[in-house]
């Protein structure tokens, strides 16, 4: 089982502790789980698939508590292969089953959970997929133009509270700051999605 927070990565060596399942365990729950697989779309066709709740599939969420179980497939019995520590960090429903929602994280990690541990409050991160880079900031601007001055910096994987996207750059509320980042530098929002809070 990994551990994953806010700062990283956290491996857990589980061998010893002898209720955890055996790999022939895991197997067999893989073997007998429901179809996981989401089929290849198009963007447009993704943008118009509406799931068994009604809502439309995909869709962005965050977690709502500081501690969410990530389980294999849907329902309490399926391994459990990833623990998040961060309440609000935004994640991607890519599947449906019941009260079970197939999720997907900024690092491109799935996994099912229960539909009440995510919010429908908008969240984003900034630029994860820099977050090893040394020396990266982000623009957060006055206005959603990249003209308009910027009023702070961010580094990559920074969280905040997103309140809406014109389709070129999201309007952020971090701690102590708030403005417009440009889309393509956030996990959280479509390319081109257009919302207002």
């Amino acid at each position: 089982m990994q551990v994953r927070n806010d700062e990283g990565l956290i491996l857990l060596n589980l061998r010893n502790i002898r209720s955890f399942l055996t790999a022939g365990s895991i197997a067999a729950a893989l073997a007998l789980s429901i179809p996981l697989s989401v089929p290849a779309v198009s963007k447009a066709e993704a943008a118009a698939q509406v799931g068994p709740s009604g809502l439309p599939l995909p869709r962005f969420v965050s977690l709502k508590p500081g501690r969410v179980n990530l389980r294999v497939g849907p329902g309490r019995d399926y391994a459990v292969t990833w623990l998040f520590l961060k309440s609000g960090l935004p994640v991607e429903i890519i599947q449906e089953y019941d009260n079970w929602r197939r999720i997907r994280d900024s690092e491109g990690t799935e996994g099912w959970v229960y539909q009440s541990l995510l919010s429908g409050k908008r969240t984003a991160m900034t630029a994860p997929w820099q977050r090893d880079k040394d020396g990266v900031m982000l623009n957060v601007y006055r206005s959603p133009d990249d003209k308009s001055g910027v009023v702070a910096k961010v580094q990559p994987g920074v969280l905040g509270t997103l309140k809406a996207c014109n389709g070129n750059f999201c309007r952020l509320a971090f701690s102590g700051a708030s403005g417009w980042v440009r889309q393509p530098d956030i996990w959280g929002a479509y390319p081109d999605e257009k919302f207002d809070d």
